[in-house]
């Protein structure tokens, strides 16, 4: 399987050691049915946490190097559909990285120019305004035509239906509660015969952590308490594209490894990125001193590195539906294209014979 190296996206980071590895490892995922229907995450406290992220802007840029990568590889999918995009909707924006990502040349032909071409108006979309309106000021803002839009609620969209010729989401959707509601909402916003390209963390990211978390407040404490948040499994996907009616599905995964000094380091960065966990039934509080303590050393024991740095596993779900429309390709019906085994090598038998 190969294995790529990416530094190139990550900015200097002020630590001791050299700034995280990325490697990227590209699976394929089955779609099976099933759908997280419980509310799980406190959207209030996200919200806080993203707002809080962002206001240190210095350190929130510098922990930009994952949300940028994915923002970049959700553009490329988005150029292997060979068509313009008047009206396109970034859902859960953060930052606005798709934007920026949009205003560079695609790796893959640097001579065509920037991937925004393909793009008419784009409206960035977040419920966190101040990390919506973090990079304003940049100079890409003017090499595309966006428009920000402060979302009243995460989970609810207030676009009318048929309004968007492409919708995209990248790197939000993994703290969204009912996922089918938002999809559906998708759907709604999309106009006929036309792609929702998203990417969310799902699976088993950062079970590097987890397990040493739970290993050494087990040692500890003697139990366990949620200090992770919970994520969709690569296998609901599809089931939850088909049940929002999407036709047309193809979903992948990326696993991106990033190399971090130490534990803490990688801490640190989920909570510079607004990423923290946000789980309602979360432990009030910090981790105690002797659980990370031990966590720190269960990590280095059981996922470390060769040369001293601890691996952290963000697993992506990369996802493509269609919006159902009149002059979409369907799949022929089932049965036409069965044929008798027998008569096709009766026939071939009489063909040879016959020369």
């Amino acid at each position: 399987m190969n294995t790529l190296s990416i530094r190139a996206f990550i900015p200097p980071l002020r630590r001791r050691c050299a700034p995280p590895s990325l490697h990227a490892i590209r699976r394929y995922a089955v779609q099976a049915p099933g759908a997280p229907t419980m509310e799980i995450f406190s959207q209030q406290h996200k919200w806080m946490q993203k707002e809080r992220a962002a206001a240190d802007v210095e350190t929130s840029r510098n922990v930009d190097y994952l949300r940028d990568e994915v923002a970049s590889r959700l553009c490329e999918r988005l150029l292997d559909i060979n068509r313009h995009f008047p009206r396109v909707l970034d859902l859960g924006a953060n930052a606005c990285n798709l934007a920026r990502m949009l205003t560079l040349p695609s790796p893959e032909t640097p001579d065509a120019g920037p991937r925004s071409s393909r793009i008419g108006k784009l409206i960035a979309a977040d419920s966190s305004e101040t990390l919506l309106y973090r990079d304003a000021d940049l100079p890409f803002n003017k090499e595309i035509d966006i428009q920000r839009e402060v979302l009243p609620a995460s989970e609810t969209l207030s676009y009318e239906a048929n309004s968007f010729d492409a919708v995209l989401s990248s790197m939000s959707m993994h703290w969204i509660n009912d996922l089918p509601s938002i999809l559906a909402q998708v759907n709604n916003a999309l106009k006929p015969d036309c792609p929702f390209i998203g990417v969310m963390m799902g699976g088993d990211s950062l079970f590097e952590l987890r397990t040493s978390l739970q290993l050494a407040e087990l040692d500890r404490r003697g139990g366990v308490s949620t200090h992770t948040s919970p994520l969709a499994d690569v296998r609901d996907i599809g089931g939850l594209l088909q049940r929002a009616g999407f036709n047309l599905l193809t979903v992948d995964v990326d696993d991106i490894v990033v190399d971090f000094p130490d534990s803490f380091a990688l801490m640190k960065d989920l909570q510079a990125m607004g990423e923290s966990n946000a789980v309602i039934a979360r432990e009030k509080g910090g981790i105690h001193k002797d659980v990370l303590l031990a966590a720190e050393g269960i990590y280095r024991e059981l996922h470390g590195n060769e040369d001293g740095t601890l691996p952290a596993t963000f697993r992506l779900i990369y996802m493509i539906g269609w919006k159902q429309g009149p002059n979409q390709a369907k799949p022929l019906e089932r049965g036409t294209g069965m044929f008798s085994i027998k008569d096709y090598l009766e026939k071939d038998g009489k063909d040879g014979g016959d020369k």
